[in-house]
């Protein structure tokens, strides 16, 4: 039955957005793991219009939040105003207070209101004046950004980073489906309505399921192994690899890397994860979360091609049992 929503969902989608399954499929991820996700991709990707398009197929409330350099964290979370009328403060919410939650271009905004959006993130509620709101469930932000244009912009520190679950590259369309769009988006009179298929119960249910999604301990201790692989490279005959590495993963790599592989594996129909399940996620996973050093800058090493030289070189039957 899940399974069933799921694929509805996913072909809802389709008939707005052309290809982009990957994209699709991290995002699905995200919001039945309760994981915030970072898209980045060069403009004309359709970060932007997936986003909406899920949300318009979720009965869910969606705001988007377009981030600019004068935005202040009042613009995000609320404010306290001034009640003429009633001469006394009042609260005036502002769009955080939503479930999904669209920052584009997070990049944009100083580092108060990234401040002020990952705060959010983590703790679920939001302070305005002296009294502390609960954010509604499910919680999700979706954010995007663009790593070519630097000018004008304010790079997410990595610790903050850290606080997305997965950090998603979004590659150009192949050819097939580059015409498709073309041919769509030049005929001025298309248009394309989709319909709501889970409501907020449905992913509470997808949620439960996934949780019940076993895991062997050989691969619980393998996701160790590659997130200890990224702190401690040396140990795992990466020696060409760890002069590129300042800082490895932090917890939150493991985590979410078991959590992403099981959310992939009820999405496959399963009810146990496979290592591939593990191998499919760990790029989106691991990659926003090594920080490389300049001599990586300098060779033109990205984080993602160590985590697939890691997933190459950290084979499942050398993971050990420790105690």
């Amino acid at each position: 039955m899940h399974q069933e929503k799921i694929q509805e969902v996913i072909n809802e989608v389709k008939k707005v957005v052309v290809g982009q399954e990957k994209m699709v499929n991290r995002l699905l991820i995200g919001l039945f793991t309760n994981g915030h996700i970072l898209l980045e991709g060069v403009p004309g990707l359709a970060k932007t219009l997936t986003v909406n398009t899920l949300a318009k197929v979720l009965h869910l409330d969606f705001k988007r939040i377009q981030f600019t350099p004068d935005l202040l964290p009042s613009d995000l979370i609320g404010t306290m105003i001034y009640n003429q009328h009633a001469g006394d403060f009042e609260v005036k919410k502002g769009p955080i207070f939503s479930n999904i939650i669209l920052a584009d271009e997070v990049n944009r905004s100083p580092a108060k209101v990234q401040s002020a959006l990952l705060e959010a993130m983590q703790e679920k509620q939001v302070t305005i004046g002296d009294t502390t709101y609960g954010l509604d469930r499910p919680f999700l932000v979706l954010a995007t950004q663009n790593p070519v244009d630097q000018e004008g912009t304010y790079p997410l520190p990595e610790a903050q980073v850290d606080r997305f679950m997965m950090k998603i590259h979004i590659d150009y369309p192949s050819k097939t489906d580059e015409l498709e769009v073309m041919r769509r988006m030049s005929n001025m009179h298309y248009l394309s309505e989709v319909n709501a298929v889970l409501t907020k119960q449905d992913i509470f249910d997808i949620r439960a399921k996934i949780n019940d999604v076993k895991i062997a301990e050989p691969l619980e201790e393998y996701i160790i192994e590659l997130v200890f692989a990224t702190r401690f490279p040396q140990k795992y005959n990466l020696h060409e690899e760890a002069k590129y590495i300042q800082f490895g993963v932090s917890p939150r790599a493991s985590i979410n890397l078991n959590l992403a592989s099981k959310a992939n594996a009820m999405m496959q129909g399963r009810d146990y994860v496979l290592p591939e399940d593990i191998k499919a996620v760990a790029e989106d996973v691991l990659n926003h979360r090594i920080i490389l050093n300049y001599e990586a800058e300098a060779d033109n090493v990205s984080p993602r091609d160590l985590v697939n030289i890691i997933l190459e070189k950290i084979p499942l039957n050398k993971s050990v049992t420790f105690k």
